[in-house]
Parts: structure tokens; C-alpha cells; sequence
């Protein structure tokens, strides 16, 4: 994983280490795959600084990449069953519908939030639920704009299903857009992840569609704005109740 939530109740470092944190909270780090979009504009600004032209547009650019790769440090609720949302952005649907069909769950419509994450959001994707990853599916696709409907179904998409410890099974799906032309995913069957971790990447406008088990009751809705690895979209229920 490209970087760990902080665990409840991991306590405040004090002195230099506390200073170091308060700056990487206000100016959050950069993913590695933002690395080479930034070295790239950074160095053209360097070879070409006598042209005050190019030297601007080469920093304007690096900024703005650096933008766009944020990775900014996020905690997890510490609430047993909560299913966090994956992604910064905004909720653009929550409704039923049939899980991606290379992912072979049948066809029974399940419980689902959609985001829509646009250019200005962070987007680096979190693990929505800790557990075990059962399946990773990529299906090549069209790259409609990510905040239509059909785009869920018709675009490219990277789909991961996790099994959680209580045996509930969540499937969270990375879906290209308009401009995205590249989806990452870190995980693959097997991996044991912890909720909040980041496990990937979509670049640049894209989505993000959470399905969760039957019956369970979501508690977030359309027009709402997410914080990935904090922001709750379900809470699953527990054994017995």
C-alpha cells in the first residue's frame, strides 16, 4: 500500500516531530505516481529560466500537478462495522444496481454509492472496509464523462471485491471518464487491507461506485461531499442483529 491511515488512538508527537506533522497536514505529500508529472514542468522551468515565459508556465504546471496528486493524511473512524467512502468527491448516485458482470455475482441489484470525483478533488482511492481482497478485475471500455450514469457500466473500470472478517463482501469500482486515461490499482487477491488504506489512483476526471451487501442501509445521499477514508456511507450490521 502507498501509504497507511494513522490508528485510533496512536498518541501526538511533541516538539520537531509535531512541527514536521502540522506541516505535512497543511501541505499534504505527493503520490509517487504524481512524480514524473511534476519533475516534468519542474525541469522546463529550469532549462528554459531566462525566458520568464516559460519559466512561470513550467512552475504554474508543476503546482498544478502537485495539486492533483495530493495524498493527504486521513483517519478512519474507529466504528465497528463503517464502511468509509473510497474517494474524495461527490455523491452522484445511491440507488441499486447489478455489480459489474466480469466480477460473475449474478444479477441482483445491490445497494451502491456512486462518486464523482472531478479535476480539483484528491484522487488517490482508499480501501472503503478492512478485509481480505477476494477478486481484481480490469474490463477495457469507453471513456464517457464519469458523472453520466451508463458510465458505470460502459467505461473502463478496475473492480476489487473484499471479504470482511464478519463475511460481509463489499466491491468497490475504479471507473475511467472523460479525461481519465489511466486507472492503478495497488491491490491483488489475497492482500489483507485495513480500512483507510490507499490501494490506488485514477488520472485525471473520474468515479468511484461502492455496492454493498443486501438490505444494508446507506446513509449518505446524492449532492453530498465525501472525504475518502473518513467519510461513512454504510455501517454493516453485525452477526446476529
Amino acid at each position: 500500500m502507498a501509504r497507511r491511515p494513522t490508528p485510533p488512538g496512536t498518541p501526538e508527537r511533541t516538539g520537531l516531530g509535531h512541527v514536521a506533522d502540522l506541516v505535512r497536514n497543511a501541505i499534504p505529500p505527493l503520490h509517487p505516481a504524481g512524480l514524473p508529472f511534476v519533475a516534468a514542468p519542474l525541469a522546463v522551468a529550469v532549462l528554459g529560466g531566462k525566458r520568464r515565459w516559460v519559466r512561470r508556465g513550467g512552475l504554474a504546471a508543476a503546482a498544478a500537478c502537485a495539486t492533483f496528486f495530493r495524498h493527504p493524511h486521513r483517519v478512519p473512524p474507529n466504528r465497528a462495522g463503517a464502511v468509509v467512502a473510497p474517494a474524495d468527491g461527490e455523491i452522484a448516485l445511491v440507488d441499486t444496481a447489478v455489480p459489474p458482470a466480469e466480477l460473475g455475482l449474478g444479477d441482483q441489484p445491490l445497494p451502491r454509492v456512486s462518486i464523482f470525483l472531478s479535476v480539483l478533488d484528491v484522487h488517490v482511492q482508499r480501501v472503503p472496509v478492512s478485509g481480505t481482497v477476494r477478486e481484481v478485475q480490469h474490463q477495457a471500455g469507453q471513456f464517457r464523462s464519469a458523472d453520466l450514469p451508463e458510465a458505470s457500466s460502459v467505461n473502463e473500470r478496475n473492480s476489487m471485491v473484499i471479504d470482511t472478517p464478519s463475511g460481509a463482501q463489499i466491491v468497490v469500482v475504479q471507473i475511467a471518464g472523460l479525461l481519465a486515461r489511466r486507472i492503478v490499482c495497488d491491490a491483488k487477491p489475497g492482500d489483507v487491507l485495513t480500512i483507510g488504506d490507499t490501494y490506488g489512483l485514477i488520472r485525471f476526471g473520474s468515479r468511484v461506485d461502492t455496492y454493498f451487501p443486501a438490505g444494508t442501509e446507506l446513509l449518505v445521499e446524492v449532492g453530498q461531499r465525501t472525504i475518502g477514508a473518513e467519510t461513512v456511507l454504510a455501517v454493516l450490521p453485525t452477526a446476529g442483529s
